[in-house]
């Protein structure tokens, strides 16, 4: 009897014990065909190795439903992007209330809003979308709230559309392209866009360039968007510069992680900015001065702790 309950005792001991040690933290990346996706095992590496006991699960997301997802403890850290971070924070839609428990990790790298037509389709302007079909991402993502609110810069709305199209998965997106079932499609990630280049490489398409006008309304709306440039042979057949609408991805995490294992991941990006650059290319060449960047989200402890350590802030 003696020894069972010692036993006893020591498996209830050791199943005590073992949640202390394990830290399972859920980090929320960007749909299937993005960059965010396979960065986000990257980063899953690195961090497993920096912080012992670190278990990082992936789950599919989108830079809104991120931050609402860290917000609302779905989620621990996550992707995001600059601009509409920023609307979470002064609680400004497509977000229903202020987000409080969203802090800054880090910025990564550019995000291009690429806007990509059917050669075909003749659609030269944003003002040539009337009556056009076109997909985007699913309501609330970013690339559906920008292309929506390029629609109404320009005196339209989805209805103004022969139809739209709204699908998680990029690869989805450029499927419908191929088949001609959308003349248009809008996405914001990296350039160049994996899964632009795949389309690029069976049909021919135009890159449809961000006008003056728009892009002084976007930067009244909300200065998280500035103007980037797609350069000439970024993708087949792209025969000059394309001004767009851009942002920065960066990384989140609920203010209330803890400042140690925050510490530790902030380090270790920081630490191997070839290893994410090795994913994504635009990463090349990022220095801790880059990542503290203020952009208007505070930063979490242990992210501002490492940043003050390397005299990037």
């Amino acid at each position: 009897m003696f020894t069972i309950r010692l036993l006893t005792a020591a498996a209830f001991a050791a199943c005590m014990a073992a949640p202390a040690s394990a830290q399972q933290v859920t980090l929320m990346t960007g749909p299937q065909g993005g960059s965010w996706v396979p960065l986000g095992g990257a980063l899953k590496g690195l961090w497993e190795k920096a912080v012992p006991g670190l278990a990082i699960q992936q789950q599919p997301g989108a830079g809104i439903a991120n931050v609402r997802g860290v917000d609302e403890g779905k989620a621990q850290i996550g992707f995001a992007n600059s601009s509409t971070t920023v609307d979470g924070i002064a609680g400004r839609a497509p977000y229903p209330k202020a987000v409080k428990n969203v802090c800054q990790v880090a910025n990564l790298y550019p995000q291009y809003f690429q806007v990509v037509a059917s050669a075909d389709a003749k659609v030269n302007s944003y003002a040539d979308f009337k009556g056009k079909t076109l997909v985007t991402q699913p309501k609330g993502n970013t690339a559906e709230i920008l292309t929506a609110m390029v629609l109404e810069i320009n005196g339209m709305n989805y209805q103004s559309l022969a139809k739209a199209n709204f699908q998680a998965a990029y690869t989805d997106a450029v499927s419908m392209m191929k088949d001609g079932h959308a003349q248009v499609f809008t996405l914001g990630t990296t350039a160049p866009a994996s899964a632009v280049m795949d389309l690029a490489s069976a049909r021919d398409v135009t890159l449809v360039p961000v006008d003056d006008k728009t892009m002084d309304a976007l930067k009244k709306a909300n200065p998280g968007y500035n103007k980037l440039i797609i350069k000439a042979g970024t993708y087949p057949k792209q025969d000059k510069d394309v001004p767009v609408i851009g942002y920065s991805t960066h990384i989140v995490a609920a203010c209330d992680l803890p400042e140690d294992t925050v510490y530790k991941m902030t380090k270790a990006m920081a630490e191997n900015v070839d290893a994410m650059a090795a994913v994504v290319k635009p990463i090349t060449g990022l220095t801790p001065k880059d990542m503290a960047i203020d952009i208007g989200v505070p930063l979490h402890k242990g992210a501002a702790k490492y940043y003050k350590e390397r005299g990037a802030i």
